[in-house]
């Protein structure tokens, strides 16, 4: 008898897709209505080289469409497309086949013999019958390969390089090593869409537009170094949606919505630990930084960067493991202007070496308090606040490597209610 309870309360809590753990404004590893790769890198000169591996789940039965958007590391949309998952279904990219031959994954909403129905799975019909959300694709899917035109520019587009479909223009810093640098957004979506984010209808207020509020959707994400034998992975953040967050409120997409894509925000303050080597062993600790610009970006003219570029920070504390803090000159007004102002992640994605020429820390080791607020202009009504999201590699040559989300001290989620505390004053943490 006990045993047919537990049972019984197991598939209760799996057909409530992990709601009953939830926290709506924390950001925690929950199925969700959107997904977040904060950074992604390919190196386009050697397939030995780094590239970037992501999945995305379906925690329900019922099918799903999820809406995958590329952005540059300045933040500028630079090409979308559909999957579409069966219950339980699973897809996986490699990031080096989009940006070597133009492969998508294949998927399909009417070909079982592309995307199976397994027998955990609720299959609606595409034509006639919808599930919580609608699985019409049209003739949309399968995918083919990117015609050569998309291809040359998503890579040059990613490596700050000038691209045709936007007119010349460019949309990435250009670093000169030829790595696409960006990051992705995934969305749970009622139909098959070729919007961004921020077009007209995409998101509105409760789900109705192109954007649904159902959080069905999960993930992974990877970075492989073959050449070193390494890699390191973390879970894909994930964003839930609520009808109780809306207008009024910082949400993940306010800059284009307004709050009507009622997800949840990320944090603005966050703690790491960082080592530069291991007792001996080389080795070292990366942050990848995504942030929040709070302004809609668009390609630029070639040979500098757009405002609000670089963009700066409110306060870093470099601390040893003595408990003695090194605090940089830092400034809570973006860009960064001044040659003494540390701007350690000057782009909405980076990736940089802790000790590197970009973060000089004296300690060899210690913990880092990061306040990421910054005024841009954009979303005044929120300002200081800024929305950000941060993770942590550590790396030995030949030995280990593992990544990790960096400890949060806040959410914006909720009327802007972030913190601005800058340590070592009254109210400090």
């Amino acid at each position: 008898m006990k045993k047919t309870a537990f049972c019984l309360a197991l598939l209760g809590l799996l057909a409530l897709g992990g709601q009953v753990i939830a926290e709506i404004g924390t950001i925690d590893d929950v199925p969700a209505a959107t997904l977040l790769l904060p950074y992604f890198e390919i190196d386009l000169d050697d397939p030995n080289n780094i590239t970037t591996l992501f999945s995305i789940n379906n925690a329900s039965a019922a099918p799903a469409i999820a809406h995958i958007t590329l952005w540059t590391d300045l933040s500028v949309p630079t090409l979308d497309f559909n999957v579409f998952l069966t219950g339980y279904d699973v897809v996986t990219f490699n990031l080096r086949d989009l940006f070597d031959t133009g492969t998508i994954p294949q998927t399909s909403h009417v070909n079982t013999a592309i995307s199976n129905v397994g027998s955990f799975s609720v299959f609606t019909n595409p034509i006639s019958g919808v599930g919580p959300g609608s699985v019409s694709c049209n003739s949309q899917l399968p995918l083919p390969a990117l015609p050569g035109a998309l291809l040359s520019h998503i890579r040059a587009a990613h490596t700050g390089n000038a691209s045709a479909i936007f007119g010349g223009a460019c949309s990435a810093q250009a670093l000169g090593d030829n790595i696409a640098r960006g990051y992705i957004t995934i969305d749970n979506v009622n139909f098959c869409t070729l919007d961004f984010p921020g077009d007209v209808g995409y998101f509105v207020d409760g789900g109705q537009g192109a954007a649904n509020n159902i959080n069905q959707l999960w993930g992974d994400y990877f970075y492989i170094d073959v050449a070193n034998a390494f890699a390191q992975g973390e879970t894909l953040v994930h964003i839930e949606a609520d009808n109780a967050i809306g207008v009024g409120d910082y949400t993940f997409y306010a800059k284009f919505s307004g709050g009507e894509d009622n997800r949840e925000g990320l944090a603005t303050t966050f703690a790491s630990r960082y080592v530069l080597d291991f007792g001996g062993v080389a080795g070292g600790t990366d942050l990848v930084v995504w942030r929040d610009e709070k302004l809609i970006a668009s390609p630029f003219g070639c040979g500098g960067l757009p405002f609000p570029y670089p963009l700066s920070q409110n306060q870093i504390v470099i601390f040893d493991e003595m408990e003695n803090p090194e605090v940089p000159a830092t400034s809570p007004f973006s860009p960064a202007i001044g040659p003494d102002i540390l701007s350690p992640f000057p782009a909405c994605t980076n990736r940089v070496a802790v000790g590197g020429p970009n973060f000089p820390v004296t300690p060899n080791a210690g913990w880092l308090y990061l306040n990421l607020n910054t005024t841009t202009g954009g979303l005044p009504a929120f300002d200081p606040i800024t929305q950000n999201w941060v993770t942590t590699i550590m790396s030995a040559d030949g030995l280990f490597s593992a990544a990790f989300d960096a400890i949060t001290y806040d959410n914006v989620t909720f009327g802007g209610v972030g913190s601005d505390v800058i340590l070592g004053l009254p109210g400090g943490p």
